[in-house]
């Protein structure tokens, strides 16, 4: 690994570990935030889902940005966009301004994180790229690690407010190194598809707002169906605006190959299980079974340590068997894990008996996740790279989003915040769906075209790591 490879490797994996941290900081927060700011599940939701949706929704348009304007230049823009945002977050007044402020976060990692992997993939040769992924996803990883842990730490010794004045000074420190030791780059010089971009926007706000609203206004509501309705006319009309637009912001062409299609349906609704299993169990361990904030973040570890530890394996392991067996596995440990933990909750059963269920679900995880991404990046040419990094990530971010939407809808059904009993025979159900999800993105991942080496005999042969910047 040169030395450009390395400053590369280290810079994209900090910023996408920041970004990624935020996604999952607050899980252990968000029973402080509900009682601070007089937080409704529904507001608790678009807490998680402002930010989620506004990042799934701008991550295309922020890798054709990164193409056109270099990715190297609107990654920076991107890093001071979720800077500036974290401190309107650790401001925010009421429940309304930190939401507005989380969808401006998200904004600023619709830039970062594509452009993060594209920076990363452009920067390594393809039969090197498995390796670096999973050590990029082992950093990112941390995250996942470090999140409910930093989030309850945080809460717990401070206050949920600094989960997001952290962000600070490691953008600060970012924005300079980037600038100093990474090379510009650009992909095709595209005029953003802003009509692509409207439409999408308003189809997955208009299906997310439905779901999250459903409990409260009712599923039959003239709110609720209006909603889902307008938001699904809304995406068929923006595939079929993809289909005949000069320079679309998705290129539906890609998805003709099952690699990059099944990947991409298989991280939806892995992400989709794991950040809406997050989002009730960081909530569960504090209301039903009593713990601090901090001793919530510290019982997620048997759930989170394991990626850091086993996604590097399997990145090396990928690259000589392919992503296909990892991420079927993965997924399948994934829904035993999550399976096992929703009998437990559902039977009343002590935190220690979901223990070894949360290890299986982690070894799932760190399989699943490098063995997606590689997937999907390696089904696509180089010059691809920047859209196909966007597509990936938005389907994650909108798996997020529709995850927590979904599970909340059957919580909402079965349970309640009334009393411990009453949240815990909500928990039980939901995340049992998580387990489905699991499973379906399993078959998903058993679909994919079997793919063992990388498609370097398809794309142009990459620019040396060390070549100066255009």
């Amino acid at each position: 690994m040169t030395r450009t490879q390395k400053w590369v490797l280290a810079l994209t994996s900090t910023a996408a570990l920041m970004v990624a941290l935020d996604q999952l900081v607050v899980s252990t927060a968000l029973n402080s935030i509900r009682n601070d700011l007089h937080a409704s599940i529904a507001t608790l939701e678009w807490t998680a889902n402002a930010y989620s949706l506004s990042f799934a929704v701008l991550l295309v348009t922020g890798a054709a940005l990164g193409d056109r304007f270099g990715r190297r230049r609107m990654f920076v823009v991107g890093l001071a966009i979720f800077s500036l945002a974290s401190v309107a977050c650790a401001l925010a007044p009421s429940i309304g301004i930190l939401v507005a402020a989380r969808a401006v976060q998200g904004a600023g990692s619709a830039l970062v994180m594509p452009l993060a992997v594209a920076l990363l993939t452009g920067a390594f040769p393809p039969e090197k790229r498995g390796g670096a992924l999973g050590i990029f996803t082992a950093l990112t990883g941390l995250a996942v690690v470090g999140g409910p842990l930093v989030g309850g730490a945080v809460t717990q010794g401070i206050a949920w407010q600094w989960i997001f004045w952290i962000n600070v000074p490691i953008g600060a420190v970012l924005i300079p190194l980037v600038l100093l030791r990474t090379s510009e780059s650009h992909g095709p010089r595209v005029r953003p598809d802003v009509l692509g971009l409207v439409l999408v926007s308003a189809g997955m706000f208009g299906l997310v707002w439905g779901l999250v609203r459903a409990d409260a206004a009712g599923w039959g509501s003239a709110e609720v169906m209006t909603a889902l309705v307008a938001g699904a006319v809304m995406t068929v009309v923006f595939v079929a605006w993809e289909t005949r637009a000069r320079e679309p912001m998705l290129s539906l062409g890609l998805f003709a190959d099952r690699a990059y299609t099944g990947g991409n349906i298989a991280m939806f609704l892995h992400t989709g299980a794991l950040f809406s299993s997050v989002f009730f169990l960081a909530q569960y361990l504090q209301i039903t079974l009593g713990y601090s904030p901090l001793g919530a973040g510290l019982r997620f570890l048997p759930w989170t340590l394991p990626l850091f530890v086993i996604a590097p394996v399997a990145g090396r392991v990928l690259d000589r068997i392919g992503s296909r067996l990892l991420l079927t596995v993965g997924l399948v440990l994934q829904f035993i894990g999550l399976g096992w933990v929703a009998l437990t909750i559902a039977d009343g059963r002590s935190y220690t008996s979901a223990v070894a269920a949360l290890v299986i679900a982690g070894c799932g995880a760190s399989m699943a996740i490098p063995a997606g991404q590689n997937a999907v990046m390696n089904a696509v040419p180089r010059e691809a790279i920047g859209k196909a990094s966007g597509v990936y990530n938005t389907a994650r971010q909108l798996g997020g989003a529709f995850g927590i939407a979904i599970l909340a809808a059957v919580f909402a059904a079965k349970g309640d915040y009334s009393s411990p009993d009453a949240f815990r025979d909500g928990v039980g159900p939901a995340l049992g769906v998580a387990a489905g999800m699991s499973a379906l993105g399993a078959i998903a991942g058993a679909l994919m075209r079997q793919r063992t080496t990388d498609v370097a005999t398809a794309v142009p042969a990459p620019v040396a790591a060390d070549a100066p910047a255009r």
